[in-house]
Parts: C-alpha cells; sequence; structure tokens
C-alpha cells in the first residue's frame, strides 16, 4: 500500500500537482513569461525581506481576521483569479469556491473560468470578487460585470496588463491547447459566441480578444456603470497608482501577472510601498505575486497592503486533492501567518507595520 505524499507547504504542493497534471497544465500554471527573471523575482524580493520581531509581548490572544472591501474575512489572504482551474481538477473553479467559503477566505473568480460565474456562486457561501479582462468587444465586458452583479459578487476586479499576450515559452515548447471540453465557460454565453473561438485556441491567438483601447476613460466609465467597487490589477507604478484612484478606482492590486507578461518587470514586493504611499489611504491597496508562506503574508502587509492574493499554490492544492486539497493548504497557510504574527509579538493584523521590517532588507524602488 503507497503511503499517501505528506504535504506541508506549498513546494509540496506543487511537487505533487506536478506529477499528477500533464507536461502542458503544469507548465502552463507554472510558467512565466520569456526568461521568466521576473517569475523567479516575484518570490526571491519577499524572501530577501528580513523581519525586526518584538519579545516579551502576551500572544496568547490572537485575532487573524480583517475586512477586503467592507467584507469581513478570516485571514489577509484572497484566493487571485487563476484561468482555467479545471486542468487542475474536474470540479474546477467549484471546488476552490466551497473551500474557500469553508475557510472564510475570499475567492476571486477569473473572467477565464471553467465554470460559470453563476455556477461557482450557486455553491459560494463566502465573499467573492470578479475579476475582468476587457474583452474586445466591451458590451461583452459590460455583459459580464451585470452577471457578477446578478449573482451576489461583491467587487469588480480590472485586468490592465494584457493588452497583449506575453510571451509564454514553456506553453510553446509543450504546444499547450486546451482539452476537449474545458473553455472559457463566461465566453459561451451567446453575446460572446463570436470571440470564444479566439480565447479556446491556442496561447497565441488571445491576443485577438483583447481590447487595446482600454484606457482611463474606460475605467471611469466601468465605475459609473457598475454600483460595485472596481479595484484596477496590473498596477506597478506609483504614478498609475494615483490615476487610478483619480479616476474612481475603490482598490488597486499590485501585480505583474505572475511573472506571466512583461518579463523584467519590477517584482511586485519592491513595487508595493510606493505604490501604497502614492495612494495614501484613498483606496485599498492588495498585492500579489511570489507569496509561497505565511511570513510573505505578513510581510506584505508590513508594506502596506491590505491582503495578499494567492495563485498558483492553491491550483497546486487542487491538483493535489481537489477541495480538500485547497482547504488544507488554507489551513497551512493560516497555521504559518498566525505563527509567524506570534513570533513577531503580534495579536492582530491592525498592529502589523513597516516598523516589523529591518530597515536594511526594505524594499528600494
Amino acid at each position: 500500500m503507497t503511503t499517501p505524499p505528506v504535504l506541508l507547504n506549498s513546494d509540496d504542493y506543487e511537487d505533487e500537482a506536478r506529477a499528477r497534471l500533464s507536461p502542458g497544465a503544469y507548465g502552463y500554471f507554472a510558467g512565466g513569461s520569456e526568461d521568466e527573471i521576473t517569475l523567479r523575482e516575484n518570490r526571491a524580493a519577499w524572501e530577501r525581506m528580513a523581519l525586526l520581531p518584538r519579545v516579551l509581548v502576551d500572544v496568547s490572544r490572537r485575532n487573524l481576521t480583517t475586512t477586503v472591501m467592507g467584507s469581513p474575512v478570516a485571514m489577509p489572504v484572497l484566493l487571485a483569479p487563476c484561468a482555467m482551474n479545471a486542468l487542475a481538477h474536474p470540479d474546477g473553479e467549484l471546488a476552490v469556491a466551497r473551500a474557500a467559503s469553508a475557510t472564510g477566505v475570499l475567492q476571486v473568480l477569473s473572467t477565464g473560468s471553467s465554470r460559470s460565474i453563476e455556477e461557482v456562486a450557486a455553491v459560494s457561501t463566502g465573499p467573492r470578487w470578479f475579476q475582468l479582462y476587457c474583452i474586445r468587444d466591451p458590451e461583452v465586458s459590460l455583459s459580464l460585470v451585470r452577471r457578477a452583479e446578478a449573482s451576489g459578487y461583491s467587487a469588480i476586479v480590472l485586468t490592465v496588463d494584457m493588452a497583449v499576450l506575453g510571451t509564454r515559452e514553456r506553453d510553446l515548447r509543450t504546444g499547450f491547447e486546451l482539452p476537449d471540453g474545458i473553455t472559457w465557460k463566461n465566453l459561451e454565453a451567446a453575446d460572446a459566441q463570436a470571440l470564444a473561438p479566439r480565447v479556446h485556441g491556442s496561447p497565441a491567438s488571445a491576443d485577438e480578444t483583447w481590447y487595446q483601447a482600454l484606457d482611463w476613460n474606460f475605467l471611469e466609465e466601468l465605475c459609473r456603470f457598475t454600483a460595485l467597487p472596481v479595484l484596477v490589477k496590473g498596477v506597478l507604478s506609483p504614478l498609475d497608482a494615483r490615476l487610478a484612484v483619480e479616476h474612481g478606482a475603490r482598490g488597486i492590486v499590485v501585480s505583474n501577472h505572475g511573472g506571466r507578461q512583461l518579463d523584467g518587470a519590477i517584482s511586485t514586493a519592491r513595487a508595493l510601498p510606493a505604490v501604497a504611499e502614492a495612494v495614501a489611504g484613498r483606496a485599498e491597496v492588495y498585492v500579489d505575486g511570489g507569496i509561497r508562506r505565511g511570513s510573505h503574508v505578513l510581510k506584505a502587509l508590513a508594506l502596506g497592503a491590505r491582503a495578499a492574493l494567492v495563485g498558483r499554490p492553491y491550483l497546486w492544492a487542487l491538483a493535489a486533492g481537489g477541495e480538500s486539497g485547497v482547504g488544507d493548504w488554507l489551513e497551512r497557510i493560516r497555521g504559518e501567518f498566525d505563527a509567524a504574527m506570534a513570533l513577531s509579538g503580534l495579536t492582530d493584523t491592525s498592529q502589523i507595520s513597516a516598523s516589523l521590517l529591518a530597515p536594511e532588507s526594505r524594499p528600494s524602488t
């Protein structure tokens, strides 16, 4: 009888997922663009930062909860939007939604999800946001927003770093294409049929799908179009952070698309402090990219983030064990974050500040 693998951290889940997934599916999830410099640097930047813990603090009672855009969550970890979860497990985003709901964390559903906006809403009992890609026909994008509103999503996350697709050489080497039966489910509605084939083909064909005229006027129009708060995802420049707030954004997600777009772009850990300073409390700031440990979440909050979005690790957990795998991984990272809080002399997420980071290791921009 084979002994089940002991999965203790995000890397363990990745190892198990790699063994289970096809080379194409694993490469699609794991890969970045070109030389994958930004992909590697995202994680390395968190790891280089040193914590400066305090001692002789009563940490016998700890509160890990926070709120994100007004919604209470069990910890400052959100499940980032990742396309086509069904590549990892047949239940796809439904399994992720159930695990997120049971754990009390928020799922951000991708436009490119393999289960529809409505299907995910039907099994979710917790807060959820909808991530919006601006499709070549803006009316299709706005129809997705209306569907998200009707299905109880509480925010729209507009991704703005996809004017064209990054050169993802892993996909080109494996010849990755979507298997039969896995599609961008949200584009199967009648109003998107003409676009669906372009999205469902090879990764290179996706360039024909994005709305390349996306600009600040569209953001302003979107903020007027929906009563839901709009967050802008893909911001690295403090200048863009200020403009986003001025054009109506209620939140900023510091993101380089997990290193999958512009290779050589600044890591999100390095970009975060300047963005948080530029926003100056006028909007909530979030961050993704390379976060693998609870201590990384702690560092993200110390640099000014409200919460951290984590993507690839929950996909590895989904591949390793479906809904229970995602739930187990969430408990693992919760435990890591809890321990990091206690060992830093903190009892509440509201106490986390830049003073937690050793001055010489704080990222420079």
